[in-house]
């Protein structure tokens, strides 16, 4: 039974079915025909010969590794850390950890596990929720596009405006007078942002449908995420370890005091917190190249599957080239934003101690300082997505991805920032929605079944809590593939309009007709 028929005995009769149903990558509501019609475009520029600009170095074989220096620096600081975390962490197994074990009683600390297998089995039963939530979220978005955009349009204000509301009435001015202004902007750009909402509906609709047949994009997206948990973890205990071998006046220490110092400790920690930060980084932006690389841009450039022209293994190929010839210039960008992550931490530190010893004006100073280098990190973040999204499909270094990003933005910059921030929006959303509704699932988890170990209630929050990031976390994972197509089309609008226009001219005539500015080639 595929799953077509199992969309028949499911949803008889109704719009889901039709959803299963829809041809590759399927007709858009509201529109009629298919993306693939035989109709030439219209002419809304000239088309040289039918061929795209970067026709000649879309995909072509590599033997050159971009950005070395980046790429050289990157394996070190990764191997430094390596060779950190094996010294400290054997070292505090040989010495038995930290002194106890899990459960054991008569130990040092005596750290008694009092939740059994039925929170185990809840968390998974959690876990098993957020996923099907999350694709029912984004079958119910993908048929109504256009409604779920506009309320979450209302939605995000109307909670702008509540923040600014709780921050004046709990008297943090600070942060009072800047959700004022966010939610003045916000509600002064209503108007022309929901214009946009019909072009960020299609193009999310487009995505939608190119994921439902390559779904290597989630797989993608999951394994990204197992990774950046267990570097996670991984520093948590490499940076504890560390602490215990080299703090004075521990254990560790009495043996070989000489080695042991608070600046030693404090380096190598400051250390191991930026390798992990640029490490984490790297990780997620390899895993956009690689769906923006893969699926999305060969989809963009060949057609789909059916056509015959796609390569073979899109998406494997992709992350051999992330993970080669491209992994110098995904540090490269990557490590701009660890530095300013790095930046924005220290001054919180500053703002904090300001605080402590009752210096206003420096702690003023501070928080202003840490705001600005924090919207500078999300600015970098956000250039550096299409960034990495032209490393993906051309093969560029850095600073030639950069500045072809920055000669698209300056030509149609707003178009590209507004669309991003309806689609981001309109996921994330659905993830709270999803937390919500996973969360009240533990609840009532927790109240029918009436586990031992809560016969007191004490952990009927932190069940909840932690049940509601665990599906924030799913979803956000899941549509993040999704928020990754979205961008990687618009980069293919703004480098290459007619290759859309001969791959699948209806759609591409769909989107010249009501916004013809983001169709012309960028000069």
């Amino acid at each position: 039974m595929n799953l077509r028929t199992c969309s028949k005995l499911v949803f008889p009769n109704h719009r889901m079915a039709q959803y299963f149903q829809r041809p590759y990558p399927g007709p858009i509501p509201d529109y009629p025909g298919n993306y693939y019609s035989s109709s030439p475009p219209q002419q809304y520029f000239a088309i040289s010969e039918g061929k795209s600009q970067y026709q000649d170095e879309l995909y072509r074989p590599q033997k050159k590794i971009n950005d070395p220096i980046f790429l050289i620096l990157f394996v070190l600081q990764f191997l430094g850390f390596a060779g950190i975390s094996v010294i400290v962490i054997l070292d505090w197994v040989k010495r038995g950890g930290t002194g106890a074990g899990l459960g054991k009683p008569g130990t040092k600390n005596e750290l008694h596990i009092t939740l059994n297998e039925d929170t185990i089995f809840l968390l998974l039963l959690v876990t098993a929720a957020a996923l099907l939530l999350s694709i029912a979220y984004m079958i119910l978005t993908r048929i109504f596009t256009r409604a779920v955009m506009h309320v979450t349009l209302v939605l995000s204000i109307l909670l702008n405006v509540a923040l600014c509301a709780f921050f004046w009435i709990t008297k943090v001015y600070i942060a009072a007078v800047v959700f004022t202004i966010i939610a003045l902007l916000s509600v002064f750009s209503y108007w022309g942002m929901k214009k946009f909402i019909p072009f960020s509906s299609l193009l999310l609709q487009v995505v939608m449908d190119v994921s439902k047949h390559h779904m290597s994009v989630f797989v993608v997206a999951f394994v990204a995420l197992i990774a950046q948990a267990a570097m996670a973890v991984w520093f948590t205990f490499t940076a504890i370890a560390t602490y215990i071998k080299f703090t004075p006046g521990t254990p560790a220490c009495s043996t070989d005091p000489s080695s042991c110092s608070t600046g030693k400790v404090i380096g190598l920690v400051v250390f191991e917190l930026i390798s992990f930060m640029w490490t984490s980084q790297v990780i997620g932006n390899v895993a956009l190249s690689t769906v923006a690389g893969g699926p999305y841009g060969t989809w963009y450039y060949f057609g789909p599957k059916n056509q015959g022209q796609m390569p073979n293994h899109p998406t494997l190929s992709a992350f051999g080239r992330a993970m080669s010839v491209s992994l110098g210039s995904i540090a490269f960008g990557s490590l701009i934003v660890t530095l300013l992550e790095v930046i924005r931490m220290v001054l919180n530190a500053v703002e904090n101690n300001a605080s402590a010893d009752g210096h206003p004006v420096e702690m003023c100073l501070a928080c202003c300082a840490s705001c600005f280098v924090g919207i500078l990190e999300s600015m970098v973040e956000y250039f550096n997505k299409y960034a990495y999204i032209e490393i993906a499909l051309f093969g560029k270094a850095y600073i030639p991805a950069a500045k072809d990003t920055w000669r698209m933005f300056k030509d149609r910059g707003m178009t590209a920032l507004i669309n991003d921030s309806l689609v981001s929006m309109t996921m994330l959303w659905g993830a709270y929605a999803v937390g919500c509704l996973s969360s009240l699932l533990a609840f009532l988890y927790l109240r029918i079944t009436a586990p031992a170990y809560n016969t007191s209630g004490d952990y009927t929050i932190p069940v909840v809590v932690f049940a509601f990031l665990i599906a924030v976390m799913c979803s956000l994972t899941m549509t993040s593939s999704i928020d990754a197509g979205v961008s990687t089309i618009f980069v293919g609008l703004g480098t290459d309009p007619q290759v859309l226009a001969e791959r699948a001219p209806v759609l591409f005539n769909m989107i010249a007709e009501h916004y013809p500015e983001v169709v012309r080639p960028v000069v």
